[in-house]
């Protein structure tokens, strides 16, 4: 095992802080508190094997709810192959805490770091973003309206995506693959958990570097410019600050561009500059603006 690196990752789910239970059924908070930790192994370019689970619990939830729970992590422990190997229970003053850490292992060459990215390699991101924020933003107003009117009940069948990519994310497991069946070493990698400008100041921060990125390169999905429209809100900025994608966004040197450039996965979205230039994004009438980062904040 001399070549192998195990890497650790932990996140906190608070109630309240992180999750909302009126609209977030326990089964599927089970299943996303496993995948938000995933991503976080599989960010790092390793394949995560085994996690810990731990919850403190009010008195408010029954056994039926804890088992739900429970069916959620067992779920998503299956779907993407690791071991649940242990944890903690305990009682809590108030609501629901669930803590889980992920284990994953990798070969010490191929680790992949927030700060390898280097002057002239291309940026790239994985499927599409900003829907996640959305659906949270769906779900909120429809609880606004049940308040008012419980016996409304909801018409969801237009923001089908946009909701499931908030109540049941999937982190990117078969990405690690595909990156080593094409042969691609990414040189910096990072999961989109806190919107897109934030990732990438994080990578451009620790890899001492600049980047330009394209607004019209950025990957957004039909069902997210229609719900757009309807909310008023502009699709390129809930995609750079909106959070909760779970896809990856990664750096590659621009020899490995002929090994991504077919693949429906990933899409360029620009390329590093020297750290002089600042972080940019080009707007679509080749403006050049500078990238706040207006991503999750926990405190």
């Amino acid at each position: 095992f001399k070549d192998k690196s195990v890497v650790v990752s932990t996140d906190l789910l608070v109630e309240g802080v992180h999750f909302d239970l009126s609209y977030m059924p326990l089964k599927h908070l089970g299943y996303k508190a496993v995948v938000v930790n995933l991503s976080d192994i599989y960010a790092m370019n390793a394949q995560a094997t085994q996690i810990t689970v731990s919850i403190a619990v009010s008195n408010r939830f029954g056994l039926e709810a804890l088992e739900a729970l429970y069916d959620g992590i067992r779920t998503a422990a299956s779907i993407y192959g690791i071991d649940v190997i242990g944890g903690d229970t305990t009682s809590s003053q108030s609501g629901l805490t669930i803590s889980i850490t992920a284990i994953g292992e990798i070969s010490s060459s191929k680790i992949t770091k927030r700060s390898g990215a280097k002057p002239n390699d291309l940026l790239v991101v994985t499927g599409d973003i900003g829907a996640a924020y959305l659906g949270l933003q769906v779900l909120e107003r429809e609880k606004e309206v049940f308040k008012v009117n419980p016996n409304n009940q909801p018409d969801l069948d237009a923001y089908t995506y946009i909701i499931e990519r908030q109540l049941k994310p999937e982190a990117r497991k078969d990405i690690v693959k595909l990156l080593q069946d094409l042969q691609v070493q990414p040189t910096a990698m990072i999961d989109i958990s806190d919107g897109l400008s934030s990732e990438i100041r994080h990578i451009c921060s620790n890899s001492e570097v600049g980047c330009d990125i394209y607004e019209e390169k950025i990957p957004v999905s039909e069902e997210l410019i229609s719900s757009c429209e309807e909310f008023k809100l502009n699709s390129i900025t809930i995609a750079l600050s909106g959070g909760e994608d779970y896809e990856l966004l990664f750096t590659i040197d621009q020899k490995d561009y002929e090994k991504v450039k077919n693949s429906s996965d990933f899409t360029v979205i620009g390329h590093i500059t020297d750290l002089k230039k600042g972080m940019n994004l080009i707007t679509k009438a080749n403006q050049k603006i500078p990238i706040i980062s207006q991503g999750w904040k926990s405190f």
